[in-house]
């Protein structure tokens, strides 16, 4: 472990100080204080599994404003590459491949446009963002996802959301660890 790059090895997040657990993970859960502070006092893990088996326990046992807390620090799906944090940024694919002349500018704004609308109507219904496991999908994709959960009932789009927020997490500590960089540069 480093002072600018926090270990994410379970041995090291078991025995840390609360406050470097917290630094160390908080770029998994995009730095929501009040899940982060449960987590913190969950420990020890013992395991990269059990540290998430516990996470997404805690975040279904949360109260309701820090579940909605949890799922808000996540960026709106689509949101400005320069407004996400990088961890995001890879996910959303921003960047992930180079821009060719023949691409359908066009297209990318429509696709930008109807995730602003579907966006602000998930909103407007449910009171948090929409937020998905994207894994690597192209926005475009995941637009039908999106206007199906229109339909679905709140208490479910929070079970869901929050399920997300952990594979997300889960995703990002695997990245990681097996890219061998001990936390975000």
């Amino acid at each position: 472990m480093t002072a600018d790059r926090p270990s994410l090895s379970i041995d090291d997040l078991d025995v840390v100080a609360p406050g470097a657990f917290v630094a160390a993970v908080a770029p998994l859960f995009e730095g929501a204080r009040g899940f982060l502070g449960r987590l913190a006092v969950a420990r020890p893990f013992g395991s990269a599994d059990d540290m998430f088996v516990r996470a997404r326990e805690i975040a279904h046992a949360m109260p309701l404003d820090e579940q909605l807390e949890l799922i808000d620090a996540h960026p709106r799906l689509g949101a400005p590459p320069a407004t996400v944090s990088a961890l995001s940024h890879a996910e959303q694919g921003y960047g992930s491949r180079p821009a060719r002349a023949d691409d359908d500018a066009a297209e990318r704004q429509r696709v930008a446009a109807e995730l602003d609308r579907l966006n602000d109507v998930y909103e407007a219904r449910f009171g948090f963002r929409y937020c998905v496991f994207v894994a690597g999908r192209p926005l475009a994709a995941l637009l039908p996802e999106l206007a199906a959960a229109l339909e679905a009932d709140r208490d479910a789009e929070i079970e869901r959301a929050l399920d997300a927020v952990v594979d997300i997490a889960r995703a990002r500590y695997a990245t990681l660890s097996a890219s061998g960089t001990e936390g975000p540069a």
